[in-house]
Parts: C-alpha cells; structure tokens; sequence
C-alpha cells in the first residue's frame, strides 16, 4: 500500500468527521502521549516509535497532559503531608509553640 494513498484517505476521513485538521503523523504524537500517561515505559514507547535513541522520544513526541500534572501534584502533597506526620508537627504550629 502506498503511503500517500494512506495519508490521502486519512485527509479525506478527517474532513468527513467535522473534527479539526489533524495530520496523520499527529497520530503519532498523541499515541506516545496517550502510553507515557498509562505508564508504558518510555524505553517501551522508543523502541515502538522506531526511534534510535530515547531522548528524540521524551523531547519530541511526549507531552504532558493536565491530568499528570494534577497527579503530581497531589503526590508531591501526600510526601509533604506524610512527612509533617513522620515528625509529629502540627500543621500550622511552629516547632516553638508545641
């Protein structure tokens, strides 16, 4: 199958669907993107994307969706948190007034 017949139907289904103009090497974003965020490994991610190296991968083709910054961020809370726990400090208190 040629290449340009695939990324001429791809045009064509694309503008059928009503949805905004994607390129079809987009695709190819948004696959690496959607695996690093269920948690594929990024070797993993690399080698499907046929790349050579793994820094092309993580620089190019990775974003980082809103979800895992919120995720981080409550992570990053719950360590904090935890550790406040660990030495029994009252949140709020300074170590002076308990």
């Amino acid at each position: 199958m040629q290449p340009s017949y695939l990324t001429h139907r791809f045009h064509k289904l694309v503008a059928a669907s009503g949805l905004a103009p994607v390129r079809l090497h987009d695709l190819r974003h948004g696959a690496a993107t959607l695996a690093l965020a269920s948690g594929t490994e990024l070797k993993v991610v690399q080698r499907t994307l046929g790349h050579a190296g793994i820094v092309l991968t993580a620089d190019t083709y990775v974003s980082v969706l809103p979800r895992q910054y919120h995720d981080s961020a409550k992570a990053t809370a719950r360590l904090v948190l935890s550790a406040v726990r660990a030495t029994n400090w009252e949140i709020g208190k300074t170590r002076e007034m308990m």
